[in-house]
């Protein structure tokens, strides 16, 4: 167990982890004004798998081979192409603390996936959490920020939601791999899927030529897709994966504030109401005391 100093170094790099998560929508948010969603995507896992390869041969790691590399592939279509591909459609008209908060499902649905595989055991206060988490979803929806929203984005975010919760699941039978040679497996496998999916949509290829644009391009890649995964398995070493999950409660509040200040996203009563009632339903189904374990990895 860590002292004191590492609990409270542990402390620090879950404030930083849990901005970074709170600020990756708004960042997904401002790319998608000037670049087609699929198209962002596919261009911010091509900049991050070149980070890895630079991070791959500076460690002098080898490739993966045979089952490990199956298993990146399979990990990466899902929760990077999957995940993340479509999170960058629906936030073109879901507002990034609505998008947040939905989210915020992410450690129930993960509960509620491990018990349909088999890996987990079904508890009564999951299923309680699940109930309060669906009344808190219909107290959503009755925002006026989602009444013009059209239902494909929400759709989009919801089996979003469901990849990473899946990802979380299948993360646990990979075969061993270094984190650094899964990211590279798992970010050129979803630029991959997403170039042709962006060609046949019929977006527009081409680079950003606004500033905030790169902004937020540098941000997803450098810090979302690189840093923080490197923050975050340290404090998985110093914390038990039940506690780091508390990120996913922590998150939607500061991304509601940072999206009104950033986004001029208003805060209404129905947003407010929708999201504790979500929120409150996490803490009870998966995140309570004693907890029911839950696969944690990072999110899109």
């Amino acid at each position: 167990m860590p002292g004191p100093g590492g609990d409270r170094a542990a402390g620090t790099l879950f404030a930083v982890c849990t901005l970074i998560i709170a600020t990756n929508p708004i960042a997904v948010r401002f790319s998608d004004r000037e670049l087609d969603p699929w198209w962002g995507a596919c261009l911010r896992f091509s900049l991050a798998t070149a980070v890895f390869v630079a991070l791959s041969l500076a460690l002098r790691l080898g490739l993966a081979r045979r089952r490990a590399l199956a298993g990146g592939v399979l990990f990466g279509a899902l929760n990077y192409a999957g995940a993340v591909g479509l999170a960058y459609y629906g936030f073109v008209h879901v507002h990034a603390g609505i998008g947040q908060i939905l989210f915020a499902l992410v450690p129930l649905v993960t509960l509620l996936v491990a018990v349909l595989q088999r890996q987990e055991h079904l508890k009564a206060r999951a299923v309680a959490g699940g109930l309060l988490a669906v009344a808190g979803v219909a107290l959503l929806t009755t925002s006026p920020l989602t009444g013009n929203v059209p239902p494909l984005s929400l759709l989009a975010l919801f089996v979003s939601m469901l990849c990473v919760a899946e990802s979380a699941v299948l993360a646990r039978r990979l075969p061993p791999l270094h984190p650094v040679q899964l990211n590279l497996v798992a970010s050129a496998t979803a630029a991959l899927i997403l170039l042709p999916v962006s060609l046949l949509s019929g977006e527009s290829i081409a680079l950003p030529h606004r500033a905030r644009t790169w902004a937020a391009l540098a941000f997803v890649v450098v810090i979302s897709s690189v840093l923080m995964f490197i923050l975050y398995l340290v404090l998985l070493r110093r914390w038990l994966a039940s506690r780091v999950a508390y990120i996913f409660v922590l998150a939607p509040p500061l991304t509601v504030a940072l999206s009104a200040w950033l986004d001029h996203e208003h805060v209404t009563s129905a947003l407010f109401l929708g999201g504790a009632v979500i929120l409150a339903g996490v803490w009870v189904g998966a995140l309570g005391p004693r907890p029911v374990p839950v696969p944690a990895v990072p999110p899109p």
